[in-house]
């Protein structure tokens, strides 16, 4: 019998991306050669890195590549050598093509505290111990991509710029969708995330959400306004499991979130879609960006990135027991004191991003 085999695009992008995305291929490599089945990885360029290479930050080639792949890991995009290119021509809009083109509307971003990092997290101990929530996030509509936008010239001395937040009632069925499927398989609570006193767009999409609880009586349903949600985030994070809510809501509300659990490093996420045909397209890759000014140092976290390793052999290849090893593999080397500069204290041991890709696989080989 012929064993599995899985295709899967590694795009490291810019900056600490290259970095992290070795310590991602390396676990890769090493679970693919003990297993069952085959991982077959194809290095792909994106943002930054592919302005250098093929003049455009994602190109067409390289679309049509990763479309075929079976999941995409991404490292991160962007960098101040690009940063004065013309908006549509930055290394960020490669990133949004993928998302746009693959259709992976919904973005899954966990925070989740592990125990021995609780003290690096700005929060008392007894707030965010046990922490485990999950964001969903609208990922290819709202005002990121609403139409028109741009900055337009008024007269000489006054320019005009604008955005334009625009949902249909089929993209907010959708992530509702997911989002109630999801809260079913965690604690049956699903706390939605809108602006709806002054958005008419998310009035809309918490007129929708309410309609599609119907479907889902078991599942307890909750608004919340996005100012008193941030908020919320601080005070009492423990009172949400499941949040859904817009592409920019979502964005900041991940990122408020990730403090939580007290560093960016250690997040991971997941952008899913599912085509015409019902297959699932996804990307995995860690919440943070490409952190310029530590690039090429050795210093970055790689554990958002393993993690979301995790999360693709979960999601996509459907290998939960992997995803679970992963996870405790990381959850070992926290407890054994091993840190990179990003969570480091005075009384635990530092490590390089490659020393630290190397204890964790020394723990899943044990």
């Amino acid at each position: 019998m012929q064993a599995e085999s899985y295709n899967i695009s590694i795009l490291p992008g810019d900056g600490i991306g290259k970095e992290i995305a070795k310590e991602a291929r390396k676990l890769i490599d090493w679970i693919s050669s003990k297993a069952t089945f085959n991982i077959h990885l194809d290095e792909e360029y994106v943002g930054g890195a592919s302005i250098d290479k093929y003049g455009t930050p994602l190109s067409d080639e390289t679309l049509k590549r990763i479309r075929q792949s079976d999941a995409i890991l991404l490292g991160a995009v962007g960098g101040p050598k690009w940063e004065k290119m013309d908006f549509e021509k930055r290394p960020e809009r490669g990133l949004l093509k993928i998302r746009k083109e693959l259709d992976l509307f919904a973005n899954y971003r966990p925070a989740i505290v592990f125990d021995p990092l609780i003290d690096s997290s700005s929060l008392k101990p007894e707030v965010i111990k046990g922490l485990d929530i999950l964001i969903i996030r609208e990922l290819t509509s709202g005002i990121y991509f609403g139409e028109p936008r741009g900055i337009e010239k008024i007269n000489d001395k006054n320019y005009k710029g604008f955005n334009t937040l625009v949902y249909t009632s089929k993209e907010i069925e959708r992530i509702a969708e997911v989002a109630f499927e999801t809260a079913m398989s965690r604690s049956k609570k699903l706390c939605s995330v809108d602006k709806a006193n002054v958005l008419e767009s998310t009035e809309l999409w918490r007129e929708v959400m309410i309609e599609t609880s119907k479907k889902y009586p078991k599942v307890e349903l909750s608004h919340m306004y996005v100012d008193n949600a941030s908020m919320q985030l601080v005070r009492n994070p423990k009172q949400f499991d499941v949040i859904v809510t817009t592409n920019m809501f979502g964005d900041i509300l991940s990122d408020c979130a990730s403090m939580l659990t007290g560093s960016l490093g250690m997040l991971p996420s997941a952008s899913i879609g599912i085509n015409s045909n019902g297959q699932k397209k996804a990307m995995y890759e860690p919440v943070h960006g490409s952190a310029p000014d530590i690039s090429g140092q050795g210093v970055s976290n790689p554990l958002a990135m393993i993690l979301s390793v995790g999360m693709m052999f979960e999601y996509s290849l459907n290998k939960k027991v992997i995803a679970e090893k992963i996870n405790d593999a990381v959850r070992s080397v926290l407890e054994k004191g091993f840190r990179t500069k990003d969570i480091y204290s005075e009384d635990k041991i530092l490590l390089s991003t490659n020393e630290m890709g190397d204890k964790v696989l020394e723990e899943i080989k044990e």
